[in-house]
């Protein structure tokens, strides 16, 4: 089968044996596509630091299970997965049980780390364990298209960061005036889930196509507002200094995006300001859960923003991601 790996700081299409169930419980999926992560994308531009042989590509998969040997349901249903089964993914889960999860960090806990897909979720088949089946898959709405159940798992990434900036659904958080900064895809389907969450949502992109994209949804931002909340979804080092300028005195500012630069946030700021300066990383099972209903009610609306490619366009891609030519891709499998 085809699949995808890390070679020399481009993505190399391969052949590779199929995985199979053989000695081991799970299921295979036939996947039918997987969204280009920015996290591809920065294991991409730091390949030289890393060793590629064991960078992973690939995580926001939708495909068909296409062999199963475990009689198990998932997160919250009853019914157990079958062949024929088309479902959408996330592609780590944790333990429950070490002390990060028990203080919430489930993304920090070993098992969460260890776990993954396999071999790349640009590949023409995969292996998930029953772990994977019983955490972190779900069916597919037959509303939604592939490409947009292929949101599960980075809107699932936004909801956990909004919950760990304080906002649940239960409470009125009408009074708080939040801003994303930075309108990628990341960045819109923050503010939708925002939206969602009922809080007054801003949104601000140095790009002017996508902050006038961004108005579609409802989106906008004004410089005469201090923000009680403000999510980092740019990977700009001067979203730094901008969020420092416009949070408010007791704010918060989520960090949810990878800048690699020797700035940050000055102790004062800080310290003066009473700042709470919060990272989230990624999902635990229940914000799956919710990014399901999420898109499936259309809480959260992704329609028309990837851009698909075929597998061996792979690199034309990343190329055209890292230029912001487009605003998502799609690789079809």
């Amino acid at each position: 089968m085809k699949s995808a790996i890390l070679k020399n700081g481009k993505v190399e299409i391969i052949q590779k044996e199929m995985p199979s169930l053989k000695d081991k419980k799970g299921a295979i999926i036939k996947v039918f596509g997987s969204g280009l992560c920015g996290s591809d994308i920065v294991k991409i531009n730091h390949s030289k630091d890393v060793d590629e042989s064991k960078v992973v590509l690939g995580h926001e998969i939708i495909g068909e299970i296409v062999d199963i040997n475990t009689n198990i349901a998932g997160n919250g249903d009853k019914t157990p997965f079958r062949t024929g089964d088309i479902v959408g993914m996330g592609h780590h889960f944790p333990c429950y049980e070490c002390k990060f999860c028990l203080h919430g960090s489930h993304s920090m806990c070993e098992n969460f780390k260890k776990t993954n897909i396999f071999p790349s979720g640009f590949s023409e088949f995969v292996y998930i364990t029953e772990g994977h089946l019983k955490n972190t898959v779900f069916r597919a709405p037959k509303n939604l298209s592939y490409e947009e159940f292929s949101y599960l798992e980075p809107l699932s990434c936004c909801l956990r960061a909004i919950r760990r900036s304080g906002l649940t659904r239960q409470k009125d958080n009408s009074s708080y005036n939040v801003l994303v900064l930075g309108l990628g895809s990341i960045g819109l389907i923050m503010a939708q889930g925002l939206i969602a969450y009922k809080a007054k949502v801003f949104g601000f992109d140095i790009n002017e196509k996508r902050q006038e994209f961004a108005k579609k949804f409802n989106i906008e931002f004004d410089p005469s507002v201090k923000y009680d909340i403000i999510f980092m979804t740019s990977g700009s080092h001067k979203a730094l200094d901008s969020a420092i300028k416009l949070v408010e005195a007791g704010g918060k500012i989520i960090v949810f995006s990878s800048i690699s630069t020797l700035d940050g946030y000055k102790n004062d700021d800080i310290y003066y300001k009473e700042l709470s300066i919060i990272g989230s990383y990624s999902p635990e099972p229940r914000d799956l859960a919710e990014s399901s209903e999420f898109l499936e009610e259309k809480k959260v609306n992704v329609e028309g923003f990837s851009t698909v490619y075929p597998l061996d366009k792979i690199n034309e891609a990343v190329y055209d991601t890292k230029q912001g030519k487009i605003l998502k891709a799609y690789i079809k499998i």
